[in-house]
């Protein structure tokens, strides 16, 4: 059945977050910088981010992330058809995303790295949800379960922080700093095309968003950057390429 089905052109990377509006304030920047190096990117939302206070509805939300990945310059974004306020890690939801990642095929698939206190539950739901989808996506000998869309076994699983309580989760853990320098501005451009959860009223997102992208950056010696977390270490087989910029 697999071999009869007509898939689109892999994809590089994947990024996955709970509502529109979360990949691009946790890795924009780099989404940003992969499209713009050639490389092929997509963002996966596993709910529409509705209802929400500012929101008229569904509509203009989505209407918002199309327009941030444009800015992003992402090649696929996918909306899943799950609830905002009610996403659970079940069986149901790792299945569908899991039926994203054969269908694109990436091979570097990122996360949201933890729940997020005081903010929407869905993230941390999200992080599981992610983490089995990556495993699902290339188990054999279940293809009913994923409408015949043939294994696909993910190369490379990385985690994205969220959030001001950010600066915790990377201590003790395998983490790296992208350089984001050139592409900040467009990472905050994206952010702000979702006009109805950012309102002038909420400029200190962006104020939160630029202090936590300049202070990972300057330990890393960047302008700006851009954290993600390894679940194991990563090795290099060029030293100096590796360390020397």
């Amino acid at each position: 059945m697999s071999d009869r089905l007509e898939l689109p052109e892999p994809l590089d990377v994947l990024a996955v977050g709970a509502h529109p509006d979360d990949v691009e304030i946790g890795c924009g920047g780099t989404l940003a910088k992969l499209s713009r190096q050639g490389y092929r990117v997509g963002i996966v939302d596993l709910t529409d981010g509705e209802p929400t206070p500012g929101s008229p509805g569904p509509e203009v939300r989505l209407a918002e992330a199309q327009r941030a990945a444009e800015v992003l310059g992402v090649q696929v974004r996918v909306t899943l058809d799950f609830p905002n306020r009610k996403l659970f890690d079940c069986f149901e939801t790792r299945v569908e995303l899991a039926k994203v990642f054969r269908r694109y095929r990436p091979t570097i698939v990122l996360g949201m790295a933890a729940k997020t206190p005081m903010a929407s539950p869905d993230h941390g739901q999200a992080v599981q949800i992610t983490d089995a989808a990556v495993f699902y996506s290339r188990l054999s000998k279940w293809d009913d379960q994923f409408d015949g869309l043939p294994p696909h076994p993910i190369r490379r699983q990385l985690w994205f922080p969220l959030g001001p309580s950010s600066l915790n989760v990377v201590q003790g853990s395998h983490y790296f700093v992208v350089d984001i320098s050139d592409t900040f501005a467009i990472k905050l451009e994206a952010v702000r095309a979702y006009r109805t959860q950012f309102p002038p009223a909420k400029e200190r997102v962006f104020r939160v968003i630029e202090s936590l992208s300049k202070s990972f950056g300057m330990v890393a010696g960047f302008e700006a950057g851009e954290v993600f977390i390894s679940p194991t270490a990563m090795g290099v087989d060029d030293l100096v390429r590796a360390v020397i910029r």
